[in-house]
């Protein structure tokens, strides 16, 4: 299945009680696949996937893959700090039927570049199901260098990676490493534009969560290379790119998206809410892209 164009991080919404609302996440699902977006992932950051519960994980990724039903591809984040942990979550996600893993950096314990390749290496080894790596040091405190990258694209089942460190010259790099079929995907969406025009495969969105179809319009015209369109249509969106990580993700979102009536906007802790000194802009985004009054 074709993994590349505007891939949605959603949120895990959930009730005032903190409990997840399944039926509000089987309608963003419908939305979604009916806005263009081109794969969903699951469980993920914006998804709030540390705090979710193994029932509730369980549940979360048999409801997306159901509703899904093979048209677009259903992405699991299964990572954790834990090699054996990480093993057991990606393959409960291939035994639920998802599409692919989307695998972060072991956070907290630090690895050196060995222990991140020893890593993923018995990940890769253990499942069949297609891994994309996940590079984000600024949750992970810990960089995948682009050499660890290449020695891991021997496996045949790690296919591409999330690149959120906005560092667009990379590109080149990994490309060269991993060659035409690895899939580069931006995790970050103030720099996704770029990334895609000097050629990633797309991106790896928290925009997406509130503005699906401009995304995925955006992400369309970048990867025809119809730069001049995507940049009109992206400046739509350039307040909200930065504002929606004004906080810890998937904090902004979440509020955005109550704002517009898809969500309650509860979270888990240790995340809370939106301190109300960033309502007056986040609303004022919202308004100059055109997705409130």
């Amino acid at each position: 299945m074709n993994i590349s164009g505007s891939i949605v991080a959603l949120v895990t919404p959930m009730d005032r009680a903190g409990n997840i609302d399944f039926e509000a996440f089987e309608k963003l699902m419908h939305w979604h696949i009916q806005a263009g977006t081109n794969g969903i992932v699951v469980l993920g950051s914006t998804g709030e996937g540390a705090t979710i519960t193994g029932n509730e994980r369980t549940k979360l990724i048999k409801i997306a893959v159901k509703e899904a039903a093979g048209q677009i591809p259903i992405i699991v984040g299964t990572g954790s700090n834990s090699t054996q942990y990480t093993i057991a979550l990606t393959q409960e996600a291939q035994a639920l039927g998802a599409d692919a893993c989307l695998i972060v950096a072991p956070y907290y314990n630090k690895p050196t570049q060995e222990g991140l390749y020893q890593h993923f290496k018995a990940i890769a080894l253990a499942v069949e199901i297609p891994i994309l790596l996940y590079n984000v040091p600024s949750r992970t405190v810990i960089d995948m260098k682009v050499e660890t990258v290449g020695r891991l694209t021997e496996f045949k089942n790690i296919i591409g990676i999330k690149e959120a460190t906005g560092e667009v010259a990379r590109i080149a790099a990994l490309r060269q490493l991993g060659g035409q079929e690895f899939i580069l995907l931006s995790g970050d969406d103030s720099t996704m534009l770029e990334f895609i025009l000097a050629g990633g495969n797309g991106v790896i969105s928290i925009t997406s969560n509130i503005a699906p179809k401009l995304m995925y319009e955006i992400c369309t015209l970048a990867i025809a290379g119809k730069k001049e369109a995507a940049e009109k249509l992206n400046n739509r969106l350039l307040f909200l790119h930065k504002f929606l990580c004004i906080e810890s993700n998937p904090i902004p979102v979440k509020w955005a998206m109550h704002k517009m009536g898809l969500i309650a906007g509860k979270l888990r802790l240790p995340l809370t809410e939106l301190s109300t000194s960033y309502h007056q802009p986040m609303q004022e985004a919202l308004q100059k892209a055109g997705l409130i009054n």
